[in-house]
């Protein structure tokens, strides 16, 4: 096995040369962040797709510039209508470390993001590879980006069989990233990358009779594209339940603010029972004593069940309809919220699907 540390000579004008030339004439040119020097929009959008593909992308960043066209307009707003816009986007964290990148930029820079990758790698939530996009696209800085797609892209050209997420493979990577760094065209260079690895080197089913790196592609000269690059080895994911409280009296549901961090951070929620812990035996029973602080209970029965997914456990989620009679007095964290408006409210994904499905008209 070839050892990336062994490759010797990385830089290769050719190979950054194929992709910018490829990318004018093939790349994506019409997203709505592109064709800008705006660095807000830039940094918007590089956030947004962290983790998440353009297609889901798309309509949030519309929305979000909508509601937060400008950098102080963002740094001003409450945490609550920063989530409430994120809700369903998936990652919060990412949310978190928005609002407060915003509030640094403001307060340290006067509005104006620095346009040095280091000083921007270390605002909230800018990583190395964030900040080289960032300043590559906003100033035309000639920096490296190695992000999930430049890495497979990589990994299949250069035949790196070794599993990316390993420290001293990635040190590898960033060197050769960085030796095939072009001496100009860095913004159609990076734009490129991230095009190839997104539309044509994907996970599955690559396109690799429409790539400009084919002919020096190591996994298809070897048949190993589906085995590169190299994935993390398994690990059984933990399973995890819930039991969330649906509380119902007068049209209006009761929702709890969540913690700053942790899992659903930041965002409001449904009230739970013991919060998420290993599986076990939910029943009324167990909920009744919960949801009798809330007030006098008229009623409690099962909805049905969901699995909601996170990157490190599964949460199979069973949601109880509380009635109540009367209210009792309630304070923070605790809100009552209109049903009727419900899908404006910062809630994780599958606790906003739950709440729609259960105010739709045929059902409440």
């Amino acid at each position: 096995m070839k050892r990336l540390t062994e490759f010797g000579q990385l830089e290769d004008p050719s190979f950054s040369a194929a992709v910018i030339n490829w990318q004018k004439l093939h790349g994506r040119h019409a997203l709505p962040w592109q064709n800008t020097r705006d660095a807000y929009r830039i940094w918007l959008s590089e956030i947004m797709l962290q983790q998440t593909q353009v297609a889901a992308v798309l309509a949030y960043y519309a929305r979000f510039l909508e509601r937060f066209p400008t950098l102080h307009d963002l740094a001003a707003a409450p945490s609550e209508d920063v989530m409430a816009q994120w809700s369903g986007l998936g990652y919060y964290t990412r949310a978190r470390n928005l609002h407060a990148c915003a509030k640094r930029v403001v307060d340290e820079y006067g509005g104006v993001f620095p346009s040095e990758p280091a000083l921007l790698a270390d605002l909230p939530g800018i990583g190395r590879s964030t900040a080289a996009a960032i300043s590559a696209f906003s100033s035309g800085t000639r920096a490296a980006i190695l992000d999930g797609n430049v890495k497979r892209v990589f990994a299949r050209v250069f035949g790196i069989d070794e599993f990316p997420g390993v420290k001293t493979v990635e040190d590898g990577l960033w060197r050769r990233a960085q030796a095939l760094l072009p001496l100009d065209g860095i913004e159609a260079y990076t734009q490129g990358l991230m095009d190839l690895g997104a539309t044509l080197c994907t996970r599955g089913k690559p396109d690799c009779a429409r790539c400009p790196l084919q002919d020096r592609c190591v996994a298809y000269a070897t048949g190993r594209t589906a085995e590169l690059p190299v994935r993390k080895p398994k690990k059984t994911i933990p399973e995890k339940q819930a039991a969330l409280m649906v509380v119902i009296e007068g049209g209006q549901v009761l929702l709890e603010q969540r913690a700053p961090s942790g899992i659903w951070g930041g965002l409001m929620s449904l009230p739970e029972v013991d919060g998420h812990a290993v599986r076990g035996t939910l029943s009324v029973d167990a909920v009744a004593p919960a949801a009798s602080g809330f007030g006098d209970v008229e009623e409690i029965h099962t909805l049905l069940p969901l699995v909601h997914v996170f990157t490190h456990y599964r949460l199979h989620i069973a949601p109880f309809q509380v009635t109540l009679a009367q209210r009792a007095p309630l304070a923070a964290p605790y809100l009552w919220w209109d049903l009727a408006r419900i899908d404006s409210a910062p809630l994780p994904a599958p606790v906003k699907k739950l709440l729609l499905d259960l105010s739709a008209p045929s059902l409440f």
